[in-house]
Parts: structure tokens; C-alpha cells; sequence
């Protein structure tokens, strides 16, 4: 699997990016998109797109793993222990066909989202 794959797409698709900051951002919602598209795959029954999917929000979680700066102490190894668990969980739903097991996905990335935003609004 490509370490750059996220990176490059997003910056294929939106050559604007200003930030890193915005990276992440995007980083993140498109972890959501996919497992969207992931769970219609799921529902439709299409196995190679739900493995396409998955697969996707995989290639994202493993760029956000890869870019940690482990020098910045616990929150990177906190980060790290938590994108790890998300991989697992959406390779154990790509296996079983399991919807909740994107949903409990979503609800962790819906979180780290909603704090990324928080905080880089604070920032500003």
C-alpha cells in the first residue's frame, strides 16, 4: 500500500490546500466518505467495492500513522494506538460485512474531527 496515496489524491483534488492544518481536515472527512460508500456496498452487496472503500479509509488512517511526529510525546503515541485500532476495526468490518463496525469508526473520526476543528479554531 502506498503511504502517499491520501496525501496525493487530496492534493490532486483540491491543489488549493493551504495548510496541513486543512490536510487533516480533509484527511478526516474523507475517512467518512468512504465508509459511507463502504456501508452502501455492504448493503448493496458488492464485495469489490466494499473492499474499494475500506480499503481507502485504510490507505488514509495508515498516511495519518506515517505522518505522527512521534517527538511530540503521548498524544502521538495516543494517536498512533487509536488510528491503529481504527484500522483493525474496519478490516474486521470489511471481513464480516459489518456495518456497525464502520459506525463505530465514524463516531471516533466524527470526534477527532470535531476536536481538530475546535482546537485550530482556538489557534487562529
Amino acid at each position: 500500500m502506498n503511504s502517499n496515496l491520501a496525501y496525493n489524491t487530496y492534493a490532486q483534488n483540491d491543489i488549493g490546500v493551504e495548510s496541513p492544518v486543512k490536510l487533516i481536515e480533509m484527511l478526516y472527512e474523507g475517512i467518512l466518505r468512504f465508509n459511507m460508500q463502504a456501508k452502501r456496498a455492504i448493503r448493496d452487496e458488492n464485495i469489490e467495492k466494499r473492499i474499494y472503500w475500506v480499503n481507502r479509509s485504510i490507505a488514509i488512517l495508515s498516511e495519518l500513522i506515517s505522518s505522527l511526529d512521534m517527538s511530540q510525546g503521548q498524544i502521538s503515541k495516543y494517536l498512533q494506538g487509536l488510528y491503529n485500532h481504527q484500522v483493525q476495526t474496519l478490516s474486521r468490518a470489511g471481513i464480516d460485512n459489518d456495518i456497525s463496525k464502520i459506525d463505530e469508526v465514524n463516531k471516533v473520526v466524527k470526534g477527532l474531527l470535531e476536536a481538530w476543528r475546535e482546537s485550530n479554531a482556538v489557534a487562529k
